[in-house]
């Protein structure tokens, strides 16, 4: 405990004392689990998946965030992110996988090309993203470092931890009945 007084200690649990219980919210359990286990579908279409690759490496580890377990089947994931230039050729594909995704989930929008199109001022680019699917997180740069990515991460997990979890389940439950 180091020099905390016994007054600022929050709840927690203790194994060497039978009988003590942890009292909270269900929101905030469920919101805890949440954020501190987050399986990323890493979307690279571009330079920016490099530096997505990067941040799995065991220079920026990743892994102590709680979100090591890259997954490359949508149905497996909860965090999309989308790394690089996207065309619209390829935006079916990714409202493909967004869809696959089961809730709930959510998108990180990765470099200047995924947030608003970034250099290409073209016909063949999507201007952002959130033209398609909901963004969480926008994370700048071009491309953005690992750091960055981290950043953004961290960024979603707050937000995660804030929101309201078993009252936005009870909606999306009944209005998959009417």
């Amino acid at each position: 405990m180091g020099n905390l007084s016994p007054n600022t200690v929050h709840t927690a649990y203790d194994s060497k004392i039978e009988g003590n219980a942890i009292i909270t919210r269900v929101d905030a359990a469920i919101n805890w689990m949440r954020k501190n286990s987050l399986w990323p579908m890493p979307m690279g279409l571009a330079c920016c998946a490099i530096e997505l690759m990067a941040t799995a490496s065991s220079r920026f580890d990743i892994s102590r965030f709680g979100m090591e377990v890259m997954r490359f089947s949508p149905r497996q994931s909860d965090v999309l992110i989308v790394s690089g230039t996207v065309t619209y050729k390829m935006a079916l594909a990714v409202k493909r996988i967004w869809d696959q995704m089961p809730e709930p989930k959510w998108c990180v929008a990765m470099g200047a090309c995924a947030s608003s199109g970034g250099m290409y001022r073209s016909y063949a680019v999507l201007q952002g993203i959130d033209q398609l699917i909901p963004v969480d997180v926008y994370i700048s740069g071009c491309p953005p470092r690992p750091e960055a990515l981290i950043e953004g991460l961290t960024v979603l997990q707050k937000k995660i931890e804030g929101e309201k979890s078993t009252l936005a389940q009870k909606k999306v439950f009944f209005d998959s009945f009417s």
